[in-house]
C-alpha cells in the first residue's frame, strides 16, 4: 500500500516509518523537516509541510491509499497540532476519495480514562498536560465523525525500552492491572499493522504493558 504518515519525525512516527517500509508499503514522510528522518529505502519519499496548513495537507494526502497520523508538540503543552492537524488530515482524505485512517492518541483518553491511576489522572492529564489531553480528546472525537475508516490506537506512556511485542491489546476501561507504559517500538509496530488489518476497523484500541 501507499501510505502516508503525519508527524514522521516525531519519537514514534520515525519507527512506524520505519516498521511500514519493513512491511512492504511505500511511505511518504510528511513533516516539517523530513530530513531529520535518518533512513534510506527506495520506497520512501519525504514530504516537507506543514499539518496545520490545509493547503499543504491536501496536497500532500493525494495519491495515496491510508494514512497515519503520529502527530505531536515535543514539549508544548499549548499546541493543538493533534486536533487541527488531524481535522485537516480528514478533510484531505475526504476530498481525495482515501479512506483508511489510523491515528495515535493516547490511553485516558474518554472511556479508557478508568485504566488510569491516581498520579495521571490527577497529576499529569489532571494538571500538568491538560491542554494536551484535551486536544486528544478532540482529535479522537473529530476521527470518530469523519466517515472513515478509521483506527484510534491509544498507547500507555511511551519508554525507549526495546519492543517486545508481548503488550495487552483491546483491554476494558475496567482493567487497572497495567503499568501504563509501553515502548515506542512497540507502538509503531501496532499502529504498522493496523494498516491493513481491519480488526480493530472503525474501534479504539488501547495498548500497554
Amino acid at each position: 500500500m501507499n501510505v502516508i504518515v503525519f508527524g514522521a519525525t516525531g519519537s514514534v512516527g520515525k519507527l512506524a516509518v520505519s516498521e511500514l517500509l519493513n512491511a512492504g508499503h511505500s511511505v511518504s514522510a510528511f513533516a516539517r523537516t523530513p530530513d531529520k528522518l535518518e533512513l534510506t529505502d527506495p520506497n520512501l519519499r519525504r514530504i516537507a509541510g506543514d499539518a496545520l496548513r490545509p493547503d499543504e495537507v491536501s496536497k500532500a494526502v493525494a495519491g495515496h491509499d491510508a494514512a497515519v497520523i503520529t502527530l505531536g508538540a515535543g514539549l508544548s503543552r499549548s499546541s493543538l497540532i493533534r486536533s487541527e492537524g488531524t481535522l485537516n488530515v480528514i478533510n484531505a482524505m475526504q476530498t481525495h476519495g482515501i479512506r483508511r485512517l489510523i491515528c495515535q492518541s493516547t490511553l485516558g483518553a474518554h472511556e479508557s480514562w478508568s485504566n488510569l491511576n491516581f498520579y495521571w489522572k490527577r497529576i499529569m492529564f489532571g494538571a500538568f498536560l491538560r491542554p494536551v489531553f484535551k486536544d486528544h480528546e478532540l482529535q479522537e472525537s473529530l476521527v470518530r465523525a469523519s466517515g472513515l475508516d478509521w483506527t484510534i490506537v491509544r498507547p500507555g506512556a511511551f519508554t525507549d525500552a526495546p519492543a517486545t511485542g508481548a503488550y495487552k491489546e483491546n483491554f476494558p476501561p475496567s482493567d487497572r492491572k497495567l503499568t501504563l507504559k509501553i515502548a515506542r517500538a512497540d507502538i509503531a509496530a501496532f499502529l504498522a499493522r493496523q494498516v491493513a488489518d481491519m480488526t480493530y476497523l472503525k474501534r479504539s484500541v488501547a495498548i500497554s504493558n
